[in-house]
């Protein structure tokens, strides 16, 4: 039988990491379509930073209480009456959608016990390891979209992923991998590099700023970019004619510039947002990297597991550089 109450992080103000608090909290009724489900690990994102200091303030009127955290993995719990494509003891992985984010709909993944509508549910099969799906979490699901708006068939492809140590850039090169491409990663430091190429890239390019100077103009087919700043200038040069550029995050900023004479090259510049996730798209990308993780195809970006408690040190650890790889929340 579901608890009435859940352990919960909760701000009641925006602030630095001391405003986040482990309160236990009511859980209310499941409306007929909604399911519940009892929290493993729930990853921590830049967005969870950005929303708590008040960076990216939340949509609603009423912002406090917030919980934050936009996906969780996790076993259900209960579901709704009107609920029949689910059943408790599932293990499945459910993220944005309104969970939490500026959305802030429902309360976010930062719980013991997580409601969402069971529309925005995705499986995990018992052959995978939920923590491990947990790793790849919302950076894979990214990395799967952004690499979509390339193509369906990437098996002729030479890809330039920019970032690719970071959690969207490392998850980009297995499923470019996967999905038969060839694969050149941009990172900014030398230490990354084995890293980098156990993931599967086949050519690692070293540049602590601006553009990849060692990779020729009119070079790569794709590139799947999550740096922006200056290296978005070298990532439009490196296209080929009809080429396509996929953005799906500009760590170093958005104010970017490019020759425009590229687009008479036929070369598109496009993007993608989980901010566009829903339930099917989210099922269809969990279903492609779940199978991939099974057959090892890819593999989960590097983790830790952190106590719900202790919430607040990881927020202020991130955001002084002290924790590398995926963060994940187990309450």
């Amino acid at each position: 039988m579901t608890p009435l109450t859940g352990r919960t992080v909760q701000i009641t103000r925006y602030g630095g990491p001391k405003v986040l608090a482990v309160v236990d909290a009511s859980l209310p009724p499941l409306a007929p379509g909604e399911a519940r489900i009892r929290t493993i690990a729930a990853g921590i994102n830049f967005t969870d930073l950005k929303i708590r200091a008040g960076v990216w303030p939340t949509r609603r009127s009423d912002p406090f209480p917030y919980t934050p955290g936009i996906e969780s993995v996790g076993v259900i719990e209960a579901v709704g009456s009107a609920v029949v494509d689910w059943r408790p003891g599932q293990t499945v992985v459910t993220m944005m959608q309104g969970l939490g984010g500026v959305r802030a709909e429902r309360p976010g993944g930062y719980a013991e016990f997580v409601t969402v509508d069971a529309d925005a549910l995705a499986l995990i099969h018992d052959t995978v390891d939920p923590l491990a799906m947990a790793a790849i979490g919302l950076p894979g699901v990214t990395a799967h979209g952004g690499l979509a708006r390339i193509g369906d068939d990437l098996s002729q492809y030479r890809i330039l992923i920019t970032g690719a140590a970071g959690n969207v850039g490392a998850c980009a090169v297995g499923i470019a991998r996967a999905r038969g491409a060839t694969v050149t990663a941009l990172i900014s430091h030398a230490g990354d590099t084995e890293k980098v190429l156990a993931l599967g890239a086949d050519t690692v390019i070293v540049s602590p700023r601006g553009a990849p100077a060692s990779l020729e103009p009119a070079s790569v087919d794709a590139v799947l970019e999550t740096v922006g700043g200056e290296v978005f200038t070298g990532c439009v040069q490196a296209l080929r004619p009809g080429g396509v550029l996929s953005m799906v995050g500009a760590a170093a900023g958005g104010d970017v510039t490019f020759d425009a004479w590229r687009l008479i090259d036929a070369v598109v510049l496009t993007g993608y947002s989980t901010e566009s996730l829903d339930g099917p798209s989210l099922r269809r990308a969990v279903a492609d990297l779940t199978s991939w993780l099974g057959d090892g195809l890819i593999r989960p970006p590097a983790s830790q597991l952190w106590p719900l408690a202790d919430v607040a040190d990881a927020h202020a650890r991130i955001e002084r550089g002290d924790l590398p790889g995926r963060i994940l929340l187990k309450p």
